[in-house]
């Protein structure tokens, strides 16, 4: 058999790396009784992998992945330990990439929604590689559970106060940080800390860890609200946020970028849109609502989103892609999704029929994830899973983080 050409071999094996469990993404299409749903999902292919591989290293003598034995997606979630496990299970991208990490890692702001296991998913494909990797994780842990939570996952976590200035001395030093610091809501009832936080608090990181690879986080929201059909708005697209939460989210960039210039920091923005969970996100608000019977707000009529799981892959892994002047980056799911064709099919799960309020608009904000896609693949898990965990958990009581996330909100008034 002839060698493939390097091109197709490269856009093969970022596929094969963006999955859970190694494989080809494949399209499809499935019908429900109101619309068709497009999802991708990945199938095991460990041996296609492998064979692929060996057909490049006749020529090219590299070394073959590991093939790291990962267990497959549940149908149903049950309780949040099983949550908390499939959350933080990494996949073979992330383990093959955890190597090329020196220990520390340290990961700012992780008290937050995603940090607890952003960290623990970090440690976890550490531990599955071999490799030995202190994960620091540094938060004010106003909550004092989730620094327990971490410490007894294996995870080094640090309690300060990132808006103290000698709060940054006793951090360790570290070649790579992921800087997920930064407050959304309650910008309209006190939008001064929102600033303080979000632009403070991104300078002084990039003053002490000024010779370290940074990945940073920010939003979709700094790009303006496109058409439906458009795919979404590319890192290439002229910024327009709206709103003073998304202008402080632009500060944070423009800080984040100008303190990278200055000292020569490779840096990632990762402009994130959305993250879901089964206890907050926009397919639990969806389905929250529904449940309740009380109607779905579709003035938001589209939106991205992928699970939280691969938004936390993408981003550890996007260390890798830290460059000087910084990089943006769009991490998302790979569709446009409609709000009224969600709501139809997560009420069809749960045998109940929503109910809406407002009017669609003809534009949203939508990102495309292409360009992350090709260096990272892929999100892995499927719509359709994504959907069914959702509907199960929201009738069968699943605990709420109480944060919903006002997807529906337009004039950036959070």
């Amino acid at each position: 058999m002839g060698l493939a050409k390097p091109s197709l071999l490269n856009g093969i094996k970022g596929a094969l790396y963006g999955a859970r469990c190694p494989g080809v993404q494949t399209l499809f299409l499935r019908k429900t009784p109101h619309a068709r749903i497009v999802t991708r999902t990945g199938r095991g292919a460990a041996w296609l992998a492998r064979l692929l591989w060996e057909q490049e290293v006749v020529s090219s003598n590299l070394t073959a992945p590991t093939i790291f034995p990962m267990n497959p997606l549940p149908d149903i979630i049950a309780d949040e330990a099983q949550l908390d496990d499939v959350i933080t299970t990494p996949s073979n991208a992330l383990c093959e990439f955890i190597t090329q990490i020196s220990s520390p890692l340290v990961i700012l702001g992780a008290g937050g929604k995603m940090g607890p296991s952003l960290a623990v998913l970090a440690h976890r494909a550490a531990q599955t590689a071999g490799h030995q990797l202190e994960v620091v994780a540094v938060s004010r842990f106003s909550d004092a559970n989730a620094k327990a939570w971490l410490e007894e996952r294996g995870v080094r976590a640090i309690a300060a106060d990132l808006l103290d200035n000698d709060s940054w001395v006793g951090l360790p030093d570290t070649e790579n940080v992921i800087n997920l610091v930064g407050q959304k809501f309650g910008t309209t009832d006190n939008p001064g800390q929102t600033w303080v936080i979000n632009t403070l608090v991104p300078a002084a990181a990039c003053q002490r860890f000024k010779g370290a690879r940074i990945a940073a986080l920010s939003t979709g929201c700094v790009y303006p609200m496109l058409p439906a059909n458009s795919g979404g708005a590319t890192e290439d697209t002229p910024i327009e946020p709206v709103g003073e939460y998304v202008n402080a989210c632009l500060a944070r960039e423009r800080i984040n970028a100008h303190q990278a210039d200055l000292h020569g920091t490779p840096l990632a923005i990762i402009r994130l849109n959305y993250a879901i969970d089964l206890r907050y996100g926009v397919l639990f608000d969806i389905a929250s609502r529904i449940h309740a019977g009380q109607p779905v707000d579709i003035s938001m009529g589209h939106f991205n989103c992928l699970w939280q799981g691969d938004a936390n892959d993408m981003i550890i892994r996007s260390l890798a892609l830290c460059e000087t002047p910084a990089r943006p980056l769009n991490i998302t799911g790979a569709a446009t999704l409609s709000t009224r064709e969600t709501a139809h099919e997560l009420g069809r799960l749960m045998n109940r029929e929503p109910e809406f309020a407002g009017e669609e608009a003809e534009t949203a904000w939508l990102s495309n994830g292409a360009r992350a896609f090709a260096s990272l693949g892929e999100p892995s898990t499927p719509l359709e899973t994504m959907l069914r965990w959702t509907a199960h958990w929201v009738q069968s009581g699943g605990r709420s983080l109480g944060k919903p996330t006002h997807f529906e909100i337009r004039d950036g008034k959070f």
